[in-house]
């Protein structure tokens, strides 16, 4: 879409044909442009990733809306276990030798026949492999699938990852990657993820996930290093003080670009009162100062996962239990509340029996059966209603509308630049071929492609002080596509305004922005945030005076002289 750098998946295909034109003679190589290739096809993969314990599978099962994560502390939380769609639900174990295995899948159950808090469990006890060898360009985010060759036991076998396949519209959308916590005793463990998201060397591995959902319940030293790991390998400093397109989108560049913070488990800030979310959100603010100060997280969002997976699977008897637990006294509740041990003990006068109060007590938690309890006083009738209710209340759907902005509406940007991370890498390691020539474009791009620098400057603006009125302060954040990227939403208006007065809106924006940037009194990075939005204004009227399916030109390699 014109200069503004819309578009780069159709810039980012023509450079990856050109580069497997160059190399045709190069199976090896060839296999992985071809799968860079098949990336820009595929959802967006988005890895969630923290400290152990931090609530990553139970946030996965709330996102997805389906019981699909084990949450109990086993053998597969210390795996890297990849999510995408499926015909129906399958979990397929995967050696380091390539051999695969299939998952027995058990689910638990809880008091009066209804599922268990912790929900499956997936058995790797008994695997029989079948120890054909992967190809090349399978992985386990590929529907592909090796062929049976026969099956053998071999408990020696170190498992090295799992892939779930589920039928689910969210996952239709974005493939999930769960990963081992960061600060796991095991140093082997943690490993797993540092490798996942931000791998070292000068390897040529290509990037695993687009986009990071980083997991916080206290922001300590090992969460920073991290995360500062993270965005040194993407580039994520590249906005900055120094230039509104950094440089550090060079070949070395190795993980996603795209990072939220979440504050999890937020209703334990709070020691499960009515009011934690509150206090869960004071303690998101204060995080996402320190780190969206560094540009290592573009939102920072208190979430109550627990409450949130509960609250998508809410039975009518947990509905009917709440209803019960309303009737009792507030003093009488509020005592036997006081603890989840407590809260079970059979000799309290409540009107539920001891293991279905330990049962939910395990699904939403304190703070979820307060918060269920006192919405139903106030007039919530049936379990459709309450289920919203704990939804909205749990911050899972404005983790969504933050994860629609700045992920699902920025798929396509975030998927090129895992393809030319990739394609940069491989360049660099093959030298010698016509496809040199296409080294210092790659580089370009992601240094200087619009989109990239939209993100990186949506992870500085809050933090950053601008001298500018409240009213324009949101216009800069709504043209950098902070509320979305659609034009009308960029501009400030209604979905239904007609073509002439958007081109209008953009070209006054243009203006505006661009007369910002060369204020006297404006410093670099005032500059570069005017400027960023003045391209981002430019781009509008490029979209809005051609149509969205302008055809772009075939790249093509230099003949050689």
């Amino acid at each position: 879409m014109g200069t503004a750098g819309y578009g780069v998946g159709a810039e980012t295909r023509g450079l990856l044909a050109a580069a497997r034109r160059a190399f045709v003679q190069h199976g090896r190589v060839r296999a992985q442009l071809e799968e860079c290739v098949r990336r820009l096809d595929e959802p967006l993969r988005v890895a969630l990733a923290g400290q152990l314990k931090a609530g990553k599978s139970t946030l996965l099962n709330a996102l997805v809306g389906q019981d699909i994560a084990p949450t109990d502390a086993t053998e597969c939380t210390r795996l890297v276990t990849w999510y995408r769609n499926g015909p129906s639900p399958r979990v397929t174990a995967y050696a380091t030798d390539g051999a695969r295995a299939d998952v027995v899948v058990r689910r638990g159950r809880g008091a009066e026949g209804l599922p268990g808090a912790h929900g499956l469990t997936f058995d790797l006890s008994a695997l029989r492999w079948n120890p054909g060898q992967l190809r090349a360009a399978e992985h386990p985010a590929h529907q592909g699938q090796a062929g049976e060759v026969g099956h053998h036991t071999n408990p020696g076998r170190e498992v090295d990852h799992l892939a779930v396949e589920w039928p689910s519209e969210e996952l239709a959308q974005t493939t999930i990657i769960d990963t081992p916590g960061i600060s796991s005793l095991s140093r082997d463990v943690s490993a797993r993820t540092s490798h996942l998201l931000a791998p070292g060397g000068n390897s040529v591995e290509l990037p695993n996930a687009d986009a990071v959902v980083y997991l916080l319940r206290r922001l300590d030293t090992s969460d920073v290093e991290f995360l500062e790991r993270i965005g040194a390998a993407s580039g994520a400093h590249g906005f900055g003080h120094s230039g509104a397109q950094g440089s550090s989108g060079a070949s070395g560049t190795s993980a996603p670009l795209g990072v939220i913070g979440v504050v999890s488990r937020a209703d334990e800030i709070g020691a499960g009162r009515i009011d934690a979310l509150n206090s869960a959100r004071d303690v998101a603010a204060r995080f996402a100062t320190e780190l969206e100060r560094t540009g290592l997280c573009q939102s920072v969002i208190p979430v109550a996962g627990l409450l949130a997976f509960a609250a998508a699977t809410l039975r009518q008897r947990e509905y009917q239990a709440f209803e019960a637990l309303a009737g009792v006294p507030t003093d009488t509740l509020a005592a036997a509340l006081l603890s989840a041990d407590r809260f079970a003990r059979p000799d309290l006068p409540l009107p539920l029996p001891p293991e279905l109060r330990a049962h939910l007590a395990a699904r939403f938690g304190l703070f979820g059966i307060r918060l269920a309890v006192t919405l139903i006083r106030l007039g919530v009738r049936d379990s459709a209603t309450l289920a919203a209710e704990l939804t909205q209340r749990s911050g899972l759907d404005e983790l969504r509308t933050v994860l629609d902005v700045q992920f699902a509406q920025r798929a396509e940007e975030l998927k090129a630049h895992s393809a030319l991370t990739a394609l940069a890498r491989i360049l660099v390691a093959n030298p010698g071929t016509e496809a040199d020539a296409l080294l210092p474009r790659v580089r370009t791009l992601l240094a200087d492609v619009h989109g990239f620098t939209e993100l990186r400057l949506l992870g500085h603006l809050r933090a950053e002080e601008l001298p500018f009125a409240p009213a324009d302060l949101a216009e800069l954040h709504r043209l950098i596509g902070g509320a979305g990227v659609a034009a009308h939403r960029r501009l400030g208006l209604p979905s239904h305004t007609d073509v002439n007065t958007q081109r209008d809106r953009a070209l006054t924006a243009v203006q505006k922005w661009r007369t910002r940037a060369r204020h006297p009194l404006a410093d670099q990075f005032m500059a570069n945030a005017c400027l960023t939005a003045a391209r981002s204004a430019e781009g509008l009227l490029d979209i809005l005076h051609e149509p969205p399916t302008t055809p772009f030109a075939r790249i093509t390699l230099p003949r050689n002289a």
